[in-house]
This record gives C-alpha cells, sequence and structure tokens, in this order.
C-alpha cells in the first residue's frame, strides 16, 4: 500500500496540511476518491450511524451527497499529538426541498504509519438557516486559498 502524506507523528505544519487535504478531499463530492484516504477496514462513528471500510465509506458518502445538494465543507486544527488529528468543521447544503442547513461537528482521526485513516469518529449537528445566511459561496469544489476559515467566519 502506498503512502498518504503527510504522515505520523504529526508536528503543527503537517496536521494542518493533513486537516486540509481531508477538506479538499470531501469538497470533490466524489466518495470513491475520499475512500482512498482511509484504511480499507477503516471505522468510523459518523453521528448514530457506524461505518466499516472503503466500500461502507462509498456507500454512505454516495447516499450522503444524494441528500445534500451544493455541499461545501470548511475543516479546521483543534488539536494534534502523534498519530492523531483531532477538527472541527462546519459544512452547508441544502435538502431537495431548498431548505439550507449548517452542519457543525468535532472529529476525531487516528492514522496508520502511511498516513491512511483508520478511525474516524464525527459528532454534528445540524442548524436550519435562511439562505440569506449562507457563507460558503465558492464554486463547487476545493475552497479558495483566499476563502475565510471557521474563525475567520466567527464559527
Amino acid at each position: 500500500m502506498a503512502t498518504h502524506p503527510p504522515v505520523p507523528p504529526f508536528d503543527r505544519e503537517t496536521a494542518v496540511e493533513k486537516t486540509r487535504l481531508a477538506e479538499d478531499s470531501w469538497n470533490t463530492r466524489d466518495p470513491k476518491k475520499v475512500a482512498l484516504g482511509y484504511t480499507p477496514d477503516c471505522y468510523w462513528r459518523n453521528r448514530a450511524e457506524f461505518v466499516n471500510g472503503r466500500e461502507e465509506i462509498i456507500a454512505f458518502l454516495a447516499r450522503k451527497w444524494t441528500r445534500e445538494h451544493n455541499y461545501r465543507l470548511i475543516k479546521e486544527l483543534w488539536a494534534f499529538e502523534g498519530n492523531r488529528i483531532a477538527v472541527r468543521f462546519a459544512y452547508e447544503c441544502h435538502d431537495d426541498s431548498g431548505n439550507w442547513f449548517r452542519s457543525y461537528g468535532n472529529e476525531n482521526w487516528e492514522f496508520d504509519d502511511d498516513g491512511l485513516m483508520r478511525w474516524r469518529l464525527a459528532s454534528i449537528n445540524d442548524l436550519p438557516i435562511p439562505e440569506s445566511e449562507r457563507r460558503y459561496h465558492w464554486p463547487l469544489g476545493r475552497r479558495p486559498d483566499d476563502h475565510p476559515g471557521l474563525s475567520d467566519l466567527g464559527f
């Protein structure tokens, strides 16, 4: 299996880089591409759902992104040590009826020696918002480098 840099142990610079790479991957909204950042036997807890392995990750994300339209995500490093990283995040999306949401959460990550995530534990809360309160307006895909992060937006 190839390495997925940066690899642990993480320092501040590599933990920030790993966080941004994860954000960029999720903003592709490509389940197969996202799954490549995880070990083949990765374990997730996402809200009240438990996911095991890449195939389940792909199925989970495919379901997620058929319901969550115009999905845009920002992740921010919270803490790190050794092979673990904690992030906070917020994403915006709308449902089939055009109702907008901002979802806030925290994730705890653990990586193997090759830099693949083997554990992802996510706690997430959803906030209905009017479209006028959206803060993520970049074109779908990678967040531009000059777009404000979570702290800059007051999240």
